[in-house]
């Protein structure tokens, strides 16, 4: 399944972020990036990393948790609303994963609203998930972690656990949602998409069908690559490849079951922890139009998946040579690719050819 190419070449656009979890970039080339620790800052087009934004909720920064994703709203010219997830505190040490939004004037948020939060809050520090991907109806998808602890209800409908969600920008259900209407089942919450996941840190729309695909952290090997598909059960932890942390025995009922959706590619027995996602629509990369290319934080490489429809036909690992966690990874609208690495001198790296 390997394929190669030439190893492209990276610049470096920006540096000196620490330890930077997502970027989006504005209409106008300049970019979000979020901090962990709860700094949300613009880098110019030249790489000069601004201020923190000022206005931004305070955010649980142990663990995984922290400031995680930003997306900017498709009709960012109009409203100038950008969103974001984060690992919200809560009473009694609890905390949860949130999604806000806010109006970007200048160098400051505006207009703060919290507009999703993950129920129930939990103890821990891991599996907060996170992605935000807006669909071409304009609803909003936010990926959710079983917090590790809880992974048993992420087969609960009721719950936020383990689940990915479609959210209006007011934060209420979307309205075709697969478990809304009189067919729905009682105990399913009304914006659910899909559920049966582990800890989704990556997540794109197709750009020829508009599927929501994710990338899902295994536990001790077991990392997924997913068509998310509505109303479906993803499996987690009832149906996975992944094996019990030091012990490496089975976990669950075993490897495949009728009613639950395989994903399209999993990662065995090492895990790779994948993250952030993106395909690839420009021409910059000869060959590379139509890839899918994938962060890895353990791997610390970017994966570039050559696709033949929804089949993985082809597999390369780039930037191994930088010895970095590649955190996430988006195309700018300038066609080219654009990478994150996760550390305390964290870079925005442009790939060319």
């Amino acid at each position: 399944m390997a394929v190669h190419a030439a190893e492209p070449r990276t610049v470096t656009v920006a540096r000196g972020l620490q330890n930077p979890w997502a970027l989006a970039f504005l209409p106008d080339g300049r970019m979000l990036v979020t901090e962990k620790a709860g700094r949300l800052r613009i880098v110019a087009a030249d790489g000069t990393v601004g201020k923190p934004l000022a206005g931004l909720p305070k955010v649980d920064a142990g663990g995984q948790g922290g400031l995680l994703d930003v997306v900017v709203d498709p009709r960012f010219a109009d409203n100038r609303r950008v969103y974001w997830s984060y690992s919200e505190p809560g009473d009694g040490g609890l905390n949860g994963t949130a999604v806000a939004r806010a109006t970007l004037q200048g160098d400051s948020l505006s207009d703060v609203k919290v507009i999703f939060r993950q129920a129930p809050k939990h103890n821990g520090g891991s599996h907060f998930g996170s992605r935000l991907v807006f669909d071409r109806s304009g609803a909003l998808f936010v990926t959710l972690g079983d917090r590790f602890s809880l992974k048993d209800d992420a087969q609960v409908l009721g719950n936020h656990i383990g689940k990915i969600v479609r959210i209006t920008t007011d934060g209420e259900p979307a309205p075709d949602n697969p478990f809304t209407g009189p067919a729905a089942k009682a105990e399913a919450r009304p914006e659910l998409w899909s559920y049966g996941h582990r800890n989704v840190q990556g997540a794109a729309l197709h750009p020829e069908t508009g599927e929501l695909w994710a990338t899902e952290h295994g536990p001790q090997g077991g990392d997924e690559l997913n068509r998310v598909e509505k109303g479906r059960n993803h499996g987690w932890p009832v149906i996975t490849y992944g094996r019990n942390y030091g012990l490496g025995t089975r976990i669950g009922e075993g490897e495949t079951r009728d009613d639950v959706v395989p994903p399209l590619r999993h990662w065995v027995p090492v895990s790779i922890a994948p993250s952030g996602l993106a395909f690839l629509t420009s021409d910059r990369y000869p060959g590379w139009q139509g890839n899918l290319f994938m962060g890895a934080l353990r791997g610390q490489a970017l994966l570039r998946l050559q696709l033949d429809g929804a089949r993985v036909v082809g597999e390369e690992r780039l930037l191994t040579r930088l010895g970095q966690r590649i955190r996430d990874v988006r195309q700018g609208p300038d066609g080219w690719l654009y990478v994150l690495t996760d550390n305390a001198d964290g870079r925005i790296l442009r790939l060319q050819p």
